[in-house]
């Protein structure tokens, strides 16, 4: 008989359709899990997680702050949470969500996407956006580093390339396109050729998931796709699980611009809680951006490229209902280069800190190999 990898090599050539990834996660010893989604395109920090409490913030913004009660919500008396992320209060308001202010990669000055994203996910402490190690991502690294690890792949999730997992620990992407792509008679072809094979089955069950039911509106990635995906393989035997997430680059009308991702991302995190049932209760999430952006508002209602901004933790084992974080303040003289908000920590401490809790991985590690010159300082404090 045709050896049936063959034949389905044949039968997607025929197709004009690569071959589907297989899918991995990383498996690591233990309860514990590591989501990192990454939101491309400079989340807007100060948009987000407004400082109302802070007097300069409205004459920097006239019409994009808010006021408690007239589209922010208050979450400690300082700050306050946009409308558009409304979605996320639950998870608030239940202690497993907080943010960090006034944080960013060593990154500065040319404020680009593409050298901003490759810095936070290639994890290095350079501030001219040059990757002194190489193409590889700190999540790779610490692969290598998490004491009885078993990976065969680290896998990234979505459209997608990240840097995030490449390296020299084996790694893979996996996306719906491959099986969008795929007419009704070429899906129940694959699931004929796949019947019974444990790996290439499952693979191809969490791809017509990801794809949708096949029509086309169904066929777009969402937040809640992408994490339901994540949790049914962190509710395995993997560990560690990573995407991304776009549309945060709003130069203009950014208060329309905003709802889709925000929705987009609070979709992601209450998604995971839900599919993840009692894992939940031992997952960090992680979602970063590459830099924050203007302090000013434009004349486009909108804000451009800039660097301070926020990160978010979210999951059963982070301690959550706070702001973290050493608010800079942003007076005329607190900014930086006199439009940004100053960064007054280095995100990938927390990042740092956040593998330490999960997977043991040593303070040398982290400061020498995983993220090279940060330093770590004292604990955070944001672990439950």
């Amino acid at each position: 008989m045709l050896d049936r990898r063959l034949f389905l090599g044949v039968a997607c050539s025929a197709a004009s359709s690569p071959l589907i990834t297989p899918v991995v996660f990383a498996d690591a010893p233990g309860d514990r899990r590591l989501v990192v989604i990454i939101l491309r395109g400079g989340l807007d920090g100060l948009g987000m997680v407004q400082p109302y409490g802070d007097r300069a913030f409205y004459s920097l913004r006239p019409g994009l702050a808010k006021r408690p009660g007239d589209g922010l919500t208050d979450l400690d008396g300082r700050f306050g949470l946009e409308a558009s992320f409304d979605g996320l209060l639950p998870l608030w308001r239940s202690g497993e969500l907080g943010f960090v202010h006034a944080v960013s990669t060593p990154y500065r000055d040319k404020r680009s996407h593409f050298d901003g994203q490759d810095l936070l996910e290639n994890g290095n402490g350079a501030s001219d956006g040059q990757l002194t190690r190489g193409r590889d991502g700190w999540l790779n690294r610490a692969l290598a580093q998490i004491p009885g690890a078993r990976a065969d792949y680290a896998m990234a999730v979505g459209q997608s390339h990240m840097l995030l997992l490449h390296g020299d620990a084996p790694s893979g992407s996996w996306s719906p396109t491959n099986v969008m792509t795929l007419q009704n008679d070429e899906r129940r072809l694959l699931s004929l050729l796949y019947a019974g094979d444990p790996l290439f089955e499952s693979a191809l069950q969490g791809a017509n998931m990801l794809a949708g039911d096949g029509e086309a509106s169904s066929r777009r990635e969402t937040g809640a796709t992408l994490a339901g995906y994540a949790a049914e393989r962190l509710n395995g035997p993997a560990r560690i699980a990573a995407f991304s997430l776009g549309g945060w680059d709003t130069h203009r009308r950014q208060q329309n611009a905003i709802r889709q991702p925000a929705r987009q991302l609070a979709d992601a995190l209450t998604s995971l809680k839900k599919d993840l049932g009692r894992n939940w209760d031992n997952t960090v999430v992680l979602a970063m951006t590459e830099f924050g952006r203007t302090a000013r508002e434009n004349g486009s209602g909108g804000t451009d490229h800039g660097t301070g901004g926020v990160m978010i933790l979210s999951g059963g084992a982070v301690r959550g209902g706070r702001i973290y974080g050493q608010w800079p303040g942003l007076g005329e003289r607190d900014l930086y280069q006199n439009r940004d908000l100053v960064p007054t920590d280095d995100v990938r401490r927390w990042a740092a800190w956040a593998l330490s809790a999960q997977f043991g991985l040593s303070r040398r590690a982290l400061e020498r190999d995983i993220f090279p010159g940060v330093d770590l300082g004292g604990p955070p404090g944001f672990m439950a």
